[in-house]
């Protein structure tokens, strides 16, 4: 090894995101997600609810009124999300920030889904917002599915009203935490033949402030769950074909795109999968497969994005199923190795790149999952590895790839082996590759007294680790 470069960590041509927590399901940490599926996505996901007035916050209302009967999800007085343990009066020692902190470690962007009780005050969105501006690059989902009608805060405002909160709270929290990017989920376009979207004169203002557009679409869903077996004759789920949903979402785009004067701006699918409850594990990866197979043989470069909904789910709407028995567990489906093999397609990976030569110490730079600097080291290997670790001696946190690989060095770690990187991507014979590090922030959050601290994290790196690389056993076989 002789010399080192700067490496450059850019956008997917479709970014993916992953669903992490729910109703349906709590959250997994970031360093499973990670060693089941081998690279960090661009976002990840949570779900939360804030209503602040009511008598039973800031409790789950699950469990404020486990003795209710309910034979509907929703059918609670707010929203059965992890309540929102922020804003006026708040602390962020709790949830989400504790999420969002191992999230950002983990060299990954938020995703922050809050369902909101429209009557929420300016002062209310505000320090919500102030929650937000040390935590980087966050996608802000306010109030999604705004277009339907089984969350309570449809079931408190109109249409218009909910819309109006819509604008209102974006702009106060934006206000305070500029880093924030709002996106706008609504129904779209939800029959094919329709010509405007579903609430679209209530939604246009929206449409036009937003920063991202959005639509949640499940080419099959059991959305009578938990309550509802999906049964064949049953009126609580559907199941819809890959190419409707995929067309429907196309001319979404086009609709959010004509409501804005003809201007483009970032189209994603904020939850998107196919219910196994309704179609069986197997056709389950199949659909999800056909939809990004899709997205690749059109070059729908119109679709920025999607979130795959979810990590690990009680139900049937995981890579993972919760283990009855023990809920830490997670029960693999065949929809895991599709999406493994899909978020490492070319078009869903963030560019890597390197620069020029440079030397250390170096001053590593993380903007969010798609705008970061850091370096590329080239290593030879003279044969196929069997030993290939780093050793560490500082408290650094770190981000590092290799063939395709990504790895997690927390601070408190001092040595990271590297041999998984060759289990599933062996090399043959002698091989050059670049290993190549990144410094998301160790806190999870970004230093605000630093110049432009509220887009990027900086990171000195003084000195490399020692790298060990074995290409035989350490004792050769007697067997031979």
């Amino acid at each position: 090894m002789e010399k080192i470069y700067r490496a450059v960590l850019g956008r997917a041509v479709c970014a993916v995101d992953l669903g992490d927590g729910s109703e349906r399901g709590e959250y997994v940490c970031q360093d499973y997600i990670l060693s089941r599926l081998g690279r960090p996505h661009r976002s990840i996901s949570l779900m939360y609810c804030y209503y602040p007035f009511d008598r039973e916050w800031p409790a789950r209302i699950s469990e404020a009124m486990k003795d209710k009967e309910v034979s509907f999800q929703w059918d609670y007085p707010y929203d059965d999300y992890f309540p929102y343990l922020g804003g006026t009066g708040g602390s962020r020692r709790g949830e989400p920030f504790s999420c969002m902190r191992d999230i950002r470690r983990h060299g990954q962007d938020v995703t922050l889904t809050i369902t909101m009780d429209p009557a929420v005050t300016d002062e209310q969105l505000a320090a919500i917002g102030d929650d937000l501006k040390s935590f980087g690059r966050v996608f802000l989902r306010i109030n999604h599915e705004a277009t339907g009608n089984w969350f309570s805060f449809n079931r408190r405002a109109s249409y218009q009203e909910v819309a109006d909160f819509y604008c209102r709270a974006s702009r106060i929290i934006k206000e305070q935490a500029p880093n924030v990017r709002t996106v706008l989920c609504i129904g779209g376009i939800e029959d094919m033949n329709a010509v405007e979207m579903v609430k679209e004169q209530e939604f246009a203002q929206a449409v036009r402030e937003t920063d991202i557009w959005s639509v949640d679409k499940y080419m099959a869903l059991n959305w009578g769950w938990p309550y509802s077996v999906a049964e064949r004759g049953g009126d609580k789920h559907r199941r819809s074909s890959v190419r409707e949903v995929f067309e429907l979402t196309k001319r979404s785009f086009e609709r959010f795109r004509s409501l804005n004067g003809g201007e483009e701006k970032p189209m994603i699918m904020s939850e998107m999968n196919a219910d196994g409850d309704v179609t069986g594990p197997y056709e389950q990866a199949e659909m999800v497969r056909l939809f990004c197979d899709m997205l690749e043989e059109e070059k729908a470069d119109w679709f920025t994005g999607f979130t795959f909904y979810q990590f690990r789910d009680r139900g049937r709407l995981g890579l993972e199923r919760q283990d009855p028995n023990c809920p830490e567990v997670g029960i693999e489906q065949p929809v895991m190795e599709t999406y493994r093999e899909i978020i490492n397609r070319e078009r869903f990976l963030p560019s890597l790149t390197e620069s020029g030569e440079i030397t250390l110490p170096a001053k590593l730079r993380w903007g969010s999952s798609e705008d970061a600097e850091g370096i590329a080291v080239p290593l030879h290997f003279d044969a196929p590895p069997h030993f290939c670790e780093l050793y560490f001696e500082d408290d650094s946190n770190l981000m590092i790839e290799l063939n395709g690989r990504w790895f997690y060095k927390s601070p408190e770690a001092r040595v990271i082996d590297l041999m998984p990187a060759f289990f599933h991507k062996p090399t043959e014979g002698a091989a050059d590759m670049y290993m190549r590090i990144f410094a998301p922030p160790a806190s999870g959050e970004n230093d605000l007294s630093a110049p432009d601290g509220i887009n990027n994290y900086f990171h000195t790196l003084e000195k490399l680790p020692v790298i060990r690389i074995r290409t035989a056993p350490t004792e050769e076989s007697r067997d031979r």
